[in-house]
């Protein structure tokens, strides 16, 4: 009877794993081969499942891709983000605050980044994901720099959210990383530098 009691409470944290297991391998396999030459068999060979369970999963080869991408959007933290930015009123530690949440964001998922900007060139859906996700990054910019005081900015907000989507980004983050050899904590420093230079006044 006890054993029976917990039966359903097993199969759902066996799906929730299996879940998990096969969001990681379509991951790797994106990553390492590319979107193209990834297939639904080899991601269901990677997970250690088979290919029917993947599409009743996540219904196809797009649907794997957006789930990879939730997953890069949780592993940056964003509610650390949220109580940063309720708890600091200064416009400097708000301004970190979203570099932190960027530079989690690179250094922990970059690659799937790249990987949903490249992949968007020939999956319309795709091309989507990134393109809101830069959407969501610029309106809590905007939310952000509007809250400030008069004065706080050098420049309108518009203005502003440019500026630091210029400076901001993940080719910027891979440049300094992977081909000038900086590590991430440095690359955090010099954005909060050069951003609060840029961005605030006085």
């Amino acid at each position: 009877m006890e054993r029976r009691k917990y039966d359903s409470l097993r199969r759902a944290t066996q799906a929730l794993e299996t879940r998990a297991e096969i969001a990681r391998a379509a991951r790797r396999l994106f990553v390492a081969q590319g979107w193209a030459a990834t297939s639904v068999r080899d991601v269901a060979r990677e997970a250690g499942v088979s290919v029917p369970t993947v599409y009743s999963v996540y219904g196809n080869k797009t649907g794997l891709a957006l789930a990879v991408a939730d997953s890069a959007d949780l592993a940056a933290d964003g509610q650390r983000m949220v109580e940063e930015l309720e708890t600091e009123a200064d416009p400097s530690r708000q301004l970190a605050a979203m570099i932190g949440y960027d530079r989690r964001l690179f250094e922990r998922s970059g690659d799937v980044i790249t990987l949903l900007r490249d992949a968007g060139r020939v999956e319309p859906e795709l091309a989507n994901v990134y393109t809101d996700g830069r959407r969501r990054g610029d309106e809590t910019r905007v939310q952000v720099f509007s809250s400030w005081p008069d004065g706080a900015l050098r420049m309108d907000v518009e203005t502003a959210v440019d500026v630091y989507a210029a400076l901001c980004n993940i080719d910027v983050y891979l440049t300094l990383t992977s081909e000038r050899g900086w590590a991430p904590d440095r690359v955090e420093q010099w954005w909060n530098d050069v951003l609060a230079r840029e961005l605030l006044s006085g």
